[in-house]
């Protein structure tokens, strides 16, 4: 009878064990199971955030300039404006020191435009992001004019030999499809961010990493408290560039392009398409590039802005709301440094 008692206690055991198992086991692969689930869902790929609007979106111009005169902090779609004020160097700085950057920075000199290199060259070699790793592409039809500036250490520069024009405009034409094929070529593996400015251009104050975003557009300083009905876009429906006179937010300077190698690649890759389309029905838009850089910014619109602090005018006089010039066009006589009219 003992014996048998004995038997049933190991038989109940062995029951309990087995349903503790199957609770426990049940638990864990469920566990595990949402686990890997939970991993896996960290390595899909995610969709990849872009600030694009609906065409034909009805709203109101968003203004540069708040009511106390100042340029404002922020666009509406929360982008921010940098201006004096909205940032600290040093800590900025030393966040970006520790992602190893590379910063890319085209400049096209063709025709008389070379006489602009040294000025440009040297001004940013004191103001433009000292301390990081940038590397200068010049394009020019006159490589023996490059002048001999003296680079930083981790300042670097190539010279692009490209042909001549007779027209300025279409020195200004091909800039979408040369920048797009410089990115297509070196870019995506020598570079991290990429800016495009304009060669006839000098540094006056720091330009730095507080400039850098996925997308990043600048407000022209002739326009950044003008209403969008006096912004020179290109009104004709023809033209890819068409904005429509009831649609814009600011007016950007073509003088600068920049943000991450892959957007601006997808940026000029659109404008060059766009521009392809309307040469093939004998159509240049009203400001060439500029116009069709506009219209992707519409629909496309920048992660960060820049202030006119960062593309001003030497004809121009600083209003009390611009604390500093950082970058601005040199006054020239275009009569004699372009090719025609």
């Amino acid at each position: 009878m003992k014996h048998l008692q004995n038997v049933y206690t190991f038989i109940l055991v062995l029951a309990c064990l087995s349903i503790i198992g199957l609770i426990y086991f049940g638990y864990t692969s469920n566990s595990i199971s949402t686990r890997n689930k939970e991993e896996r869902s960290c390595f899909k790929p995610q969709k990849e955030h872009q600030l694009q609007s609906p065409h034909g979106l009805s709203y109101n111009q968003p203004s540069a300039v708040g009511p106390d005169g100042k340029v404002v902090p922020l666009a509406p779609w929360l982008a921010p404006i940098v201006q004096e004020g909205t940032f600290d160097p040093i800590l900025i700085d030393s966040i970006y020191k520790q992602q190893n950057i590379t910063i890319a920075t085209t400049v096209f000199a063709v025709g008389k435009y070379t006489r602009f290199l040294k000025d440009f060259l040297e001004s940013a070699e004191q103001n433009y992001f000292v301390g990081f790793r940038v590397h200068y592409y010049v394009f020019t039809d006159h490589p023996e004019q490059v002048p001999a500036v003296k680079l930083s250490e981790e300042h670097h520069l190539t010279v692009l030999t490209v042909p001549s024009s007779n027209r300025w405009q279409d020195i200004s034409l091909s800039r979408m499809a040369r920048l797009e094929k410089l990115i297509e070529s070196r870019l995506f593996n020598e570079a991290d961010y990429i800016f495009s400015l304009d060669v006839d251009s000098k540094f006056y104050g720091r330009w730095g990493v507080e400039t850098l975003s996925p997308l990043v557009g600048v407000i022209h300083a002739w326009f950044y408290g003008e209403p969008r009905n006096k912004f020179t876009y290109e009104r004709r429906p023809e033209s890819q560039a068409f904005i429509p006179s009831n649609e814009g937010d600011y007016y950007y300077g073509g003088a600068v392009i920049g943000g991450l190698v892959k957007n601006v690649y997808r940026l000029v890759k659109t404008c060059r398409e766009q521009l392809d389309i309307d040469a093939s029905k004998s159509i240049e838009a009203v400001w060439q590039e500029e116009s069709h850089l506009n219209k992707y910014f519409l629909y496309n619109k920048p992660s960060k802005l820049l202030s006119p602090e960062y593309l001003w005018d030497d004809t121009k006089s600083k209003p009390d709301q611009i604390k500093i010039i950082r970058f601005s066009q040199v006054i020239k006589n275009y009569k004699e440094i372009r090719p025609n009219p």
